[in-house]
């Protein structure tokens, strides 16, 4: 369901810390570059939502107008049906007890596709797809880098389950993340991730195509893999999501830069540990989540970096550690501890976008082209989708 979001106010000095806030024009920004890319491939985009969870955010997708969307829970299917979305592939392998509520959506007139991986799952979904006298659109989940679920190119089982799919009139095509990108620390190690991503995902429909399956899409994507490929051939659309909002991750592996990161967390420093060389904030890893994504990169950003309230980057200044509710920031690079007296408002960028943004329920919006002096104005306040 969509939590209701955080009460209006003027500018960033005024709510009650911590909130989270997007920065439109960033994420407009973000959005455009990966747009314009996909375009130049050739193929469609199929944003993931599952980041900013939120219809206001989507709408700077397409200029307002609902496009095909990738979620990750029936509840953001559900939220943006509800807001129009008619076109959505719902990217998680599908629980045989959530069926009901996808043949819900698709009698509402929603082309909602599943993926699955399993003889099981596929034996499930053509049953469920005969009881209620229509085609439940499947694709196909296959592993490309052993990162998570899918099944091998090489595995007898992808016909297996492409004929049982078929017969139901289930089958869509295939799926393919390249979840290991996360960790392709070059350019050159991201385009390798892009290219066997597609060629995996080619190979996959091919294989099908010569057992005599149709194949209708040929689906691939993370964030690093869609800033990375050179070439598509063979692929039909294009997944990504953290890219609206990018992270210190992101940032880490070079696909973008710190000025593009979207999203942050305003806390307000509570104390001081002169001693220990702390500055304390209410600002914890209930504001920020325990997410430490950077921690095996050649820069470890702790739980993420410090900006004054107009997105100034405070030299050498990193959020070190965190409890439930109290941040601990600290210097580093030899940085001296600057003097920020208690009340002092901060911004931190996060390790993880996806993984802060679900602490909490709305943003805060702001324009980092408008000017301001020392806080700036909230243009608007968003709500997003939360649970399953």
């Amino acid at each position: 369901m969509n939590s209701t979001p955080p009460a209006p106010a003027r500018t960033l000095a005024d709510p009650d810390t911590p909130f989270a806030v997007v920065d439109v024009h960033k994420a407009r920004r973000n959005i455009e570059r990966l747009a314009v890319r996909a375009d130049r491939l050739g193929v469609a985009l199929r944003p993931h939502v599952k980041t900013a969870k939120s219809l206001d955010v989507a709408a700077l997708l397409h200029g307002g107008t609902p496009c095909p969307v990738t979620v990750s829970t029936l509840a953001e299917a559900e939220a943006f049906a509800d807001g129009g979305y008619t076109d959505i592939t719902y990217a998680v392998g599908i629980d045989p007890h959530k069926l009901p509520r996808v043949i819900a959506l698709l009698r509402r007139g929603v082309t909602l596709r599943i993926i699955l991986d399993s003889t099981e799952q596929a034996a499930c979904v053509a049953e469920a797809a005969r009881a209620a006298g229509l085609g439940i659109p499947t694709q196909i989940e296959i592993d490309c880098d052993g990162h998570r679920g899918g099944v091998r190119t090489d595995a007898p089982a992808l016909v297996d389950i492409g004929r049982t799919l078929h017969d139901a009139g289930c089958l869509d095509g295939v799926l393919v993340h390249a979840g290991e990108s996360y960790f392709a620390h070059t350019p050159e190690e991201q385009r390798l991730a892009a290219r066997n991503e597609r060629d995996t995902a080619v190979a996959a429909a091919g294989k099908l195509r010569a057992a005599g399956l149709p194949v209708h899409t040929v689906s691939v994507g993370s964030t690093p893999t869609a800033h990375a490929v050179e070439d598509l051939t063979g692929v039909t659309e294009l997944r990504a999501g953290n890219y609206v909002f990018f992270d210190l991750v992101m940032a880490g592996l070079g696909v973008c830069r710190i000025d593009d990161l979207a999203l942050s967390v305003v806390v307000t420093v509570i104390g001081h540990r002169p001693e220990y060389g702390w500055i304390l904030t209410d600002g914890g890893w209930m504001a920020m989540s325990r997410d430490r994504g950077t921690a095996g990169q050649p820069q470890d950003q702790g739980y993420g970096l410090v900006t004054d309230l107009r997105g100034n980057l405070v030299e050498g200044l990193v959020m070190s550690a965190a409890s439930q509710e109290h941040g601990t920031l600290t210097v580093r690079d030899g940085a001296v501890l600057p003097d920020l007296p208690v009340g002092t408002r901060l911004r931190i960028l996060p390790n993880h976008a996806c993984a802060t943004a679900a602490q909490h329920r709305g943003y805060h919006v702001i324009d980092s082209t408008r000017p301001a002096h020392d806080a700036p104005a909230v243009q608007a306040v968003w709500g997003r989708v939360s649970g399953w």
